[in-house]
C-alpha cells in the first residue's frame, strides 16, 4: 500500500545548505542585475548631456538627420523605463519559481517529469496550429513563438528546455543501452520531437540548443565516447545540408556573416545592419568603457536594434569595455563551475545527468549569444540567459537554478550506482 504523499515525504528528511549550487545563485543575480542596468541604458539617456552626445556621434555612424537629443526616452529622469520595471518582474518571479522547483525532492521531480514534458510538447503544437488567430499566437519577426496571456507573453520553447532535461534524465537512468550504437537511437527520437517543432516556428536559436545538451546527458550517464564522436561528426556533416532546408532571412543571416568575414561592406546597411551597429558599440567600449552619461548616448546613437533582448551584451560592452565583458564570460564561468561541482557531489544517477543538461543549456546559448554579438556567429535570435529581456527567458533560466539548487541541497544516498561509468569509457 502506497504511503500518503506528505509535505515531509515532498521535501524530504535531509538538506544541507552549504553547497556549490550558491554559486549559480549568486551569478545568476549579477547577471540579472547587469541586465537590467543594461536595459535601462538603452532605454533612457538620462545624463547623457550634449558634450556626451556629440563626442558619441564623432564616434559613431548614426543614420541621416538622427538627432539623440530629440528622441523620446521610453521613461522620466526621475524613474526606471517600463522594459527594466517588466524585467525586474520577471526576474522576481524567476526568484519565486526556483524557489518552488527546489523544495520538492528528485522522486518528486521524477514523476512530473513526463508530464511536464508533454505539457511543452502539446504548448508547441498550438504554436502551430494555422488558424489560431495573431491575437492568441503573437508572431514576432516572421516567429510563432509566443502566447499572448495579456499582461505578459510566454515562450514554450524556452519552457520546454528544462522539462526536457528533466524527462531525458528520467529516460537514462539506470540505463545502459545507450551505451551501445543501437541504444542511442531512442534518446534521439526523444530530442528530435521537440527540436522539430521548435525549428518548424521557425526558432533556428533555441533548436540548436538541445543537440550539445543531449550529448552532455548521454556522456553524464555513461555513453561511449567514440559512439558520441561518431555523433558529433555526423552531426557536422550533416549542417551544409541543411541549409536548404532554412528560411530565406535564415540563409541571409548566413551569407550575410559570410560576407562580413571576408570584408565585403555592402552589406552593412542591409543584412549584416544589427551586426555592423552590435560591432561598432563593442568597439566603442574600448578596453575599459565609458561612463554612464557617454554609454548612453553612443547606444542611442547606434540605434541597434534588439538592443534590449539579443544585443544586450553589445550595451555592456559599450559601457563596461573589454574587461567587463569578460567579467560577464566570467560570471557565467562561476555558473557552470557551480553547476559542475554539483553534479559530481551528488551519487545519484537522475541529479546528476539533469544538472549536466541544463549546465550545457545555459553555457552553450551564452557562448552562442556573445559569438553572434562580435561577429563570431551568424545573428540567429538567441538570448543572453538572465541578462535579455524576456519572462519566459528569465522564468526558465531560473528554473534551472531552482532544479540545479534542489540536486545539491541535498545529501547523497548512501546506495546508489554511479552516473559516471569511468570503466571502458571508449
Amino acid at each position: 500500500m502506497r504511503r500518503p504523499l506528505t509535505i515531509a515525504r515532498l521535501i524530504g528528511q535531509e538538506i544541507t545548505l552549504w553547497h556549490p549550487a550558491w554559486l549559480c545563485v549568486i551569478a545568476a543575480l549579477a547577471l540579472t542585475c547587469l541586465g537590467l542596468y543594461g536595459i535601462d541604458l538603452g532605454e533612457r539617456l538620462r545624463g547623457a548631456d550634449r558634450a556626451a552626445l556629440e563626442a558619441a556621434a564623432g564616434a559613431l555612424e548614426p543614420a541621416p538627420g538622427f538627432d539623440a537629443l530629440t528622441q523620446p526616452d521610453t521613461a522620466g529622469e526621475g524613474g526606471p523605463g517600463p522594459l527594466t520595471v517588466r524585467q525586474a518582474l520577471h526576474g522576481l518571479i524567476g526568484l519565486v519559481a526556483a524557489a518552488v522547483v527546489a523544495l520538492p525532492h528528485q522522486r518528486f521531480l521524477r514523476l512530473i517529469a513526463w508530464p511536464g514534458m508533454a505539457v511543452c510538447l502539446c504548448l508547441l503544437v498550438f504554436l502551430l496550429v494555422p488558424w489560431v488567430p495573431a491575437s492568441v499566437v503573437r508572431p514576432v519577426n516572421g516567429v510563432r513563438g509566443w502566447i499572448d496571456l495579456g499582461p505578459m507573453d510566454l515562450q514554450p520553447s524556452e519552457l520546454a528546455k528544462p522539462a526536457f532535461a528533466l524527462a531525458m534524465a528520467q529516460y537514462l537512468r539506470y540505463r545502459k543501452n545507450h551505451r551501445t550504437y543501437r541504444g542511442l537511437l531512442p534518446p534521439a527520437v526523444i530530442t528530435f520531437i521537440p527540436v522539430g517543432l521548435i525549428f518548424l516556428q521557425p526558432d533556428l536559436g533555441v533548436a540548436m540548443l538541445y543537440a550539445p545538451a543531449l550529448l552532455a546527458m548521454l556522456l553524464a550517464a555513461g555513453a561511449r565516447l567514440r559512439h558520441m564522436a561518431a555523433a558529433v561528426a555526423i552531426g557536422l556533416c550533416a549542417i551544409p545540408a541543411s541549409y536548404p532546408l532554412l528560411k530565406p532571412h535564415q540563409q541571409q543571416r548566413i551569407v550575410g556573416m559570410y560576407q562580413q568575414l571576408v570584408g565585403d561592406e555592402t552589406a552593412r546597411e542591409d543584412l549584416n545592419y544589427q551586426a555592423h551597429k552590435a560591432q561598432m558599440l563593442v568597439g566603442a567600449g574600448g578596453m575599459l568603457g565609458n561612463t554612464d552619461a557617454h554609454a548612453r548616448a553612443v547606444v542611442r546613437f547606434a540605434e541597434l536594434p534588439e538592443r534590449h533582448n539579443d544585443m544586450i551584451f553589445a550595451v555592456l560592452m559599450a559601457r563596461f569595455g573589454a574587461l567587463g565583458g569578460a567579467g560577464v564570460l566570467a560570471l557565467y564561468a562561476l555558473w557552470i563551475a557551480g553547476a559542475a561541482l554539483s553534479a559530481v557531489r551528488t551519487r545519484d544517477a537522475f541529479g546528476r545527468v539533469l544538472v549536466v543538461g541544463l549546465a550545457s543549456f545555459v553555457a552553450v546559448q551564452a557562448v552562442v549569444n556573445v559569438s553572434m554579438v562580435v561577429g563570431a556567429a551568424p545573428i540567429i535570435g538567441i538570448t543572453l540567459p538572465f541578462v535579455s529581456y524576456g519572462g519566459s527567458s528569465m522564468l526558465s533560466s531560473w528554473l534551472m537554478v531552482g532544479l540545479i539548487f534542489g540536486v545539491a541541497m541535498r545529501p547523497p544516498p548512501i546506495l546508489s550506482r554511479p552516473a559516471f561509468e569511468f570503466g571502458d569509457r571508449f
